[in-house]
């Protein structure tokens, strides 16, 4: 009789150990998961550093509207709607305001 519950119970150990080490939440369940957490931490990673480099370039183009603005008016002659342009025949442009010269519209 003691030999059959020896038996019985190595019989029941085997199957939880062959449970623990391959059933479903078993150890090797649990290596593919921290295996696949890892490719995606790496993941979140390099889309973290993209998004920091998105969230730099937009607040650029948010604080360099003046910047952008004062490129416009120099290289391509942009004027604001507010703004009357007056053009001098025979003054050359030296790259500053020379030549050009705007008069903003007084407000009623």
């Amino acid at each position: 009789m003691l030999k059959w519950l020896g038996v019985l119970l190595i019989a029941l150990l085997g199957l939880l150990q062959y449970s623990l080490w391959f059933g479903e939440g078993g150890l090797r369940e649990l290596t593919h998961i921290r295996a696949r957490a890892d490719a995606l931490a790496s993941e979140n990673d390099i889309q973290r550093a993209r998004n920091e480099r998105l969230a730099a370039e937009v607040v650029d183009l948010k604080n360099g509207l003046d910047a952008i603005e004062e490129r416009a008016r120099s290289d391509i002659g942009m004027v604001r709607q507010d703004e009357q342009f007056f053009w001098v025949p025979g003054v050359e442009d030296t790259g500053g305001e020379s030549g050009r010269a705007s008069n903003r519209e007084a407000g009623p």
